[in-house]
């Protein structure tokens, strides 16, 4: 009587598998197996099959194969754009109060509440450290009114600035004749060169362009912001070649020389220096 077989022993028990060739018999080849082994195969390419069509219905095939894919994706960039317009109007907010400062120091006006006097006071000192509304001390009401007078501007330029702008190369804004120099008793701040017509202006140093419009006074203007809280203004121009926030390097056209504004007599370059919000007297620096 032949014994019952167990499952067990059907799945380990051995079978070949012999491939003969049809006309004449002869073996070609031969495949041991047992019937454990066919399941493992078909599983694992079951889970195969399974896994690269999982795979690619969540990455390749996903826009075919999701209804929802085009509205995520939509969902997705519209927050990265609400991000970056965030950022957008930040940027631009805080360029609009830079220029606004710099506009409020070139012209000399305060306008605004206490509050907003003090926040223009901080972002002017941050930024372009161009003045200071601080409120002075006695002590330096006494210096300032002695510097007005004149008697403490060669004092300054020869000990204090010379020590920390002695690293500096400054170039000649344009090639002419000085017609007026620096003279803080008669509020002149600047020197006055008088130069061809139509003679490009050259920025003195490396730097940013932090102001170029047009103002009343001074015509065409255009401002560059130097490494060391050094700033360079150059007024009266007839055109301006950059723009604010242009990077522009020592020696090159930023304008051309010309008679704009209401506070000029004729074609000339109005050449500024400030340095930690004080004007300096550009001859100091630069032969002219």
């Amino acid at each position: 009587m032949e014994q019952k077989r167990t499952l067990s022993n059907r799945l380990t028990t051995k079978y070949l598998l012999i491939v003969r060739n049809e006309e004449n018999f002869a073996e070609k080849s031969t495949y041991s197996f047992t019937y454990s082994k066919i399941i493992l195969v078909l599983m694992l390419s079951f889970f195969g099959f399974f896994g690269l069509s999982f795979y690619l219905s969540t990455s390749l095939l996903e826009a075919w194969f999701d209804p929802r894919f085009a509205e995520l994706k939509a969902t997705k960039e519209v927050m990265e754009l609400a991000t970056r317009v965030d950022s957008l109007q930040y940027e631009v907010k805080k360029k609009d109060d830079f220029i606004n400062n710099i506009k409020a120091v070139m012209s000399g006006e305060v306008n605004g509440s206490e509050e907003e006097e003090t926040s223009a006071t901080l972002e002017r000192n941050e930024v372009t450290d161009i003045v200071s509304t601080q409120t002075l001390q006695p002590i330096d009401s006494q210096f300032r009114e002695e510097f007005e007078k004149g008697g403490l501007e060669f004092q300054l330029t020869d000990n204090r600035l010379s020590d920390e702008l002695q690293d500096f190369f400054l170039f000649k804004p344009v090639d002419g004749i000085v017609s007026e120099h620096f003279d803080p008793q008669i509020d002149h701040f600047a020197i006055d060169i008088v130069a061809k017509q139509d003679e490009p202006v050259k920025s003195v140093a490396d730097g940013t362009v932090v102001f170029s419009s047009w103002t009343q006074d001074s015509g065409y203007v255009i401002a560059i912001q130097h490494r060391g809280n050094l700033l360079s203004m150059y007024k009266h121009n007839s055109d301006l070649l950059k723009n604010v926030g242009n990077f522009v390097t020592t020696g090159e056209v930023i304008s051309i020389i010309g008679n704009t504004g209401e506070l000029t007599s004729g074609p000339h370059l109005h050449f500024e220096l400030w340095y930690n919000g004080n004007p300096i007297n550009p001859e100091e620096l630069i032969r002219f």
